[in-house]
């Protein structure tokens, strides 16, 4: 069997052939092809993480103007129970305390979006955890 039957019978991988400055060059694209997708993909995973705490610190400042309110109705309850001691500052006084509920409900739900492991971004750190795996097991051949 001649070198040029064997050439055609079996298939060869085509980077067999190739100079070593080619596949470094190889390696040097590919390496900064995942570098900008990684940075593409953190970009993208803090936008979404930034609009999640927006809306935590939108439900925040709900939650104080509701409760400013609450305050505002509990002074107007003070008022009618100074002025008037009957019934009417008791419902003022019952109103105001369900106001100050909703919104420190609002806050502590506002707070809760906006706790650290919620902001972190998790499949940019996962794909970079796996780049690095594969990077060791690549140098390790």
């Amino acid at each position: 069997m001649s070198a040029a039957e064997n050439r055609y019978d079996e298939p060869r991988d085509p980077r067999q052939d190739r100079p070593l400055a080619g596949l470094f060059a190889d390696l040097a694209r590919e390496s900064a092809n995942l570098a900008r997708s990684e940075i593409a993909l953190a970009k993208a995973e803090l936008t979404d993480k930034a609009s999640e705490a927006a809306g935590g610190v939108a439900f925040i400042a709900v939650g104080g103007l509701v409760a400013f309110a609450g305050v505002l109705v509990l002074l107007a309850a003070a008022v009618l129970g100074l002025s008037n001691v009957l019934a009417p500052w008791l419902s003022a006084l019952i109103v105001g305390v369900v106001v100050l509920a909703v919104g420190g409900i609002l806050a502590y739900v506002g707070k809760n979006r906006l706790s650290p492991a919620n902001l972190r971004p998790r499949r940019t750190m996962n794909t970079l955890d796996e780049d690095k795996r594969w990077a060791k097991s690549q140098l390790a051949r």
